[in-house]
């Protein structure tokens, strides 16, 4: 048996408990009003970290957590989404958490970003992947949230650093959750 075998036997458990029947009766607003841009580390596995159940957060996981086109992109969506179809609801928070021992810290090194960016990626892209300083990206990319004029301002923003050697997450830019 693959390893994907079991979790597909993991699945058909799911699929016979009710659990699937908690989800949000509209998908986009999550249960628990948070949206999270983090990692695609196995280590910084929001649901474990947080104790998040199905349908409470909307969760965006990249390389490094970064807030790329992508998802800056999807985040416009959502709140487009927001916007129109749920005016009056109340805003969700935003996070984004960046992660200690990152691995996306490798496209720092100038030869081995190099080589994969010949593979046909924009060197000048992966270079800002890399998280050397979490306190530092999570800044830089909660500024560019902000400075994104397709998406709300009325959506709380906050930054976080998650210690994978402590279990600990700490907030480093504070959000102003009197505009959510």
């Amino acid at each position: 048996m693959s390893n994907f075998d079991e979790l597909i036997v993991n699945n058909t458990r799911f699929a016979a408990t009710d659990m699937k029947d908690h989800v949000p009766a509209i998908p986009f607003l999550p249960t628990k009003q948070v949206y999270l841009i983090t990692c695609i580390d196995p280590r910084v596995d929001p649901a474990v970290l947080l104790g998040l159940h199905l349908g409470d957060a909307i969760v965006a996981r990249n390389v490094g957590g970064r807030v790329t086109d992508s998802v800056l992109a999807d985040l416009a969506w959502i709140s487009y989404l927001h916007e129109v179809k749920t005016p009056d609801a109340p805003w969700f928070e935003l996070a984004v958490i960046h992660h200690t021992d990152c691995g996306s810290g490798l496209m720092a090194d100038d030869e081995l970003r190099a080589e994969f960016a010949a593979r046909g990626f924009d060197d000048g892209t992966l270079r800002r992947t890399a998280v050397l300083d979490p306190a530092e990206t999570v800044a830089a990319d909660v500024r560019r949230i902000r400075a994104t004029s397709t998406i709300s301002t009325r959506i709380a923003l906050s930054g976080f650093i998650y210690d994978v050697s402590t279990g600990r997450l700490t907030e480093v830019v504070t959000s102003d959750r009197a505009s959510a």
